[in-house]
């Protein structure tokens, strides 16, 4: 058979780098970064041909499984869609709607179908018992948005290529391609702004791949970020450094903003931060004083106990010396199909916060869900509304979510259990059913978020590379089979039942067709741009992608109208933020007290992304990767040597892991990979299983949160550490 040719956007992160796929027969041959894609020009990461080796993996499931007194048995999808469907219902009638619980993992983002049925599916559920890996990773930064710009997504991300000086906390993009900034290839893109004259300072407890890069690298104390930043901004105040510029006539709150970091000096948060002072003052001036900047704060300062005053106060600088929706500053995108822009089922709501808590802790609903820390004390919590079964959609919060075995413990006592995913991993083996969507290259592929904060317009669709076979079924096919299941057995209405038929009839390509012509780039640009404006036709003719143009300034009309009716604003001084800073206050009177000697951050890995790419044999390669990052001089400290075993224990476990020495972190501070933990019995993954490596999970906190947020702190988490005869095998 001839070898085919197909271009593809890679939805294994939020990058969207194009690929060049050689096809022959039913294999995938070579995989390539595809140089006319017009966001990533060629570049892919080393997780790029990995789409390959995920689509044929021997251990990915391909049909329903069910679990059965002696293992797992095999079963047809009509079977599988209707036990699915009674198990819901079953549960739901016996002890009320919110006896479901619903987890949505990272994958469901990357996933069309999951992205575009999902919020139907869930609506039809009915629960208030909805997580996800928002709550583990970029609420506080959406929580941020929705109180000061009015939309949960109106995510500013850094025009990075056009900007003279940036500044990067809690990021490491080199590793990411960008996150909650999709940006492929940053080396090239971080080179180009020092080419011209710019400059790239980063602000982290590890000096990162990005540090590496960088004309400067700035240590900081896990968890004081929100203090640096707030004393960044008392120096724009304090020095006469404001400038709103083209903002002036669009900000409220202005006032209150520099009333409530007055006490926020330099000199005070000097030594929790572990920065002197005058770098402080020194780093703010270099970013007033710049012909335009951009300060990108990410997951560190989001896994963070200030994570949503650090993202509030990350956006306050940008807005105060003007770089808001400039060029070279931080400027929103406007994608084709425009989820912010949209009504729903198009759309994204602007969001909403404290709508309802959670059982135990009271912690709040943002964008109608509960933040994931508290899934597994209202399982174990019983009493009214109890929570009895749990469905989790591409997720494996057992590995990705705040102490974990505690979470491992709660799963086995539910009366139900169900996991849409095609691994058996160390979530959805507790599982009673398993339903397997198809694989990546088995479905078209558009990204519905990810362009809506893309550091370049561009749009692009990829159909399918192989057809499903007869017995797979896609994600949304599986939502809407549950979904009608569900109908049924509630004698739902005639109106109900037509439109879930009406969106089974459409498709996701349907769907976008009509998102694109409804769209700013389309129709909803005005007729004259919809006559030559993007379409489904044209971008079925553009097999790479089309660009759109770099970011262009778009407020005040991309913010939302104010509820009240009033003039949309950016409010500088949200009460919620405002009232958070007492605590943040507390914490700087606090600081004299004496610091734990170790504290244990996380970190993100080139060749992987998250627990799910740990089954790929070429990203497993190399040396082992699952080791304790330590500096040299806590390691002679402790006695410790490169490769040694020690045993880091924190209040909710502990976990035994080799040494792996690093003039590149702070003293006191260690570094655990996220994602690894594939030690359980009874898993599918046999590559995963020969590098099992240990769960930071095993030893994030889930009492330690952003109080404001609730999300877990897992930056920053207290522990100690002690030698362990022998090494690791």
């Amino acid at each position: 058979m001839s070898v085919r040719t197909h271009y593809r956007t890679c939805s294994l992160c939020e990058a969207m780098c194009g690929l060049t796929l050689e096809v022959d027969g039913e294999r995938v041959v070579a995989v390539r970064g595809d140089s006319d894609d017009p966001l990533s020009r060629g570049y892919m990461c080393p997780k790029g041909p990995a789409i390959a080796a995920l689509h044929d993996d021997p251990d990915r499931l391909r049909q329903p499984l069910r679990r059965t007194g002696s293992g797992w048995a095999t079963i047809g999808w009509d079977e599988a869609l209707e036990e699915a469907a009674q198990r819901i219902h079953e549960v739901q009638r016996a002890h009320g709607k919110h006896a479901l619980a619903v987890y949505l993992g990272n994958p469901v983002v990357h996933n069309l179908g999951s992205m575009l049925y999902g919020p139907s599916f869930l609506r039809a559920l009915g629960t208030k018992h909805r997580y996800s890996a928002t709550s583990v990773d970029q609420l506080p930064q959406m929580l941020a948005s929705y109180l000061m710009f009015g939309h949960q997504l109106l995510l500013a991300v850094p025009d990075v290529d056009h900007t003279a000086h940036l500044v990067i906390l809690g990021g490491n993009p080199l590793v990411s391609n960008g996150s909650i900034m999709s940006a492929p290839d940053m080396k090239r893109r971080l080179a180009a702004i020092r080419q011209r004259g710019g400059k790239v300072v980063v602000i982290d407890p590890r000096r990162t791949e990005t540090a590496e890069v960088a004309d400067e690298h700035v240590f900081v104390r896990p968890g004081s970020d929100a203090l640096l930043l707030a004393a960044m901004v008392q120096v724009l105040f304090a020095e006469d450094l404001i400038n709103l510029g083209h903002l002036a006539g669009l900000v409220q709150g202005l006032e209150v903003l520099g009333e409530v970091t007055r006490a926020f000096t330099p000199d005070r948060v000097a030594s929790a931060t572990g920065i002197d002072a005058s770098t402080i003052r020194r780093i703010t001036r270099e970013i007033a004083a710049a012909p335009s900047a951009a300060v990108y704060g990410r997951v560190g300062v989001s896994m963070h106990p200030f994570g949503g005053l650090c993202h509030w106060l990350v956006n306050a600088i940008n807005v105060l010396l003007g770089n808001l929706d400039r060029r070279g500053g931080a400027m929103f995108s406007l994608p084709a199909f425009d989820v912010l822009g949209s009504p729903p089922p198009l759309g994204v709501g602007r969001g909403s916060f404290g709508r309802w808590r959670s059982k135990v802790r009271g912690l709040p609903e943002f964008g109608g869900e509960l933040p994931v820390a508290t899934l597994a004390e209202d399982i174990a919590a019983g009493g009214d509304e109890p929570i009895r079964a749990l469905l989790t959609i591409a997720g494996n919060p057992v590995l990705s979510t705040p102490n974990g075995p505690r979470l491992e413990a709660a799963l086995a006592g539910l009366e139900s259990m169900i996991s849409i995913d095609f691994y058996l991993n160390e979530t959805t083996r507790h599982a009673h059913l398993i339903l397997p969507p198809t694989g990546p290259l088995e479905h078209g592929h558009f990204d519905v978020v990810f362009h809506a904060i893309a550091v370049r317009n561009t749009v692009k669709y990829s159909p399918a590379v192989f057809p499903a076979k007869a017995h797979q079924r896609h994600d949304h096919e599986i939502l809407t089979g549950i979904e009608r299941g569900l109908h049924q057995r509630r004698n739902a209405s005639l109106a109900t039942r037509l439109e879930l038929r009406l969106r089974e009839r459409l498709g996701p390509e349907r769907i976008i067709a009509l998102g694109l012509r409804a769209g700013p780039w389309g129709f909803g640009g005005g007729l004259r741009q919809g006559l030559r404006g993007v379409s489904w036709a044209k971008l079925e003719a553009a097999p790479h992608g089309i660009d759109l143009g770099p970011l262009e300034p778009c407020l005040p009309g991309r913010l939302p109208a104010r509820r009240d009716g009033g003039a949309a604003r950016i409010d500088l001084a949200p009460a919620a933020l405002v009232a958070d800073v007492e605590r943040l206050a507390a914490q700087l009177l606090a600081d004299t007290e004496v610091r734990e000697r170790f504290v244990l951050i996380g970190r993100r890995q080139l060749r992987g992304n998250n627990s799910w790419m740990h089954n790929v044999p070429k990203l497993m390669t190399g040396k082992p990767r699952c080791t304790l990052l330590m500096n040299p001089s806590d390691a002679r400290g402790l006695g410790v040597g490169d490769g040694d075993s020690v045993r880091v224990a924190s209040r909710i476990g502990s976990v035994v892991v080799p040494v792996e020495l690093d003039d590149g972190i702070m003293g006191g501070v260690v570094s655990l990979p996220h994602g690894f933990g594939h030690h359980r019995e009874g898993t599918g993954q046999g590559v995963a299983r020969a590098h099992a490596g240990v769960s930071i999970n095993d030893l994030t906190d889930e009492q330690r949160i952003d109080e404001l947020s609730g999300v877990a702190a897992f930056s920053g988490v207290p522990v100690a550490i002690e030698v362990v005869a022998g090494k690791p095998v």
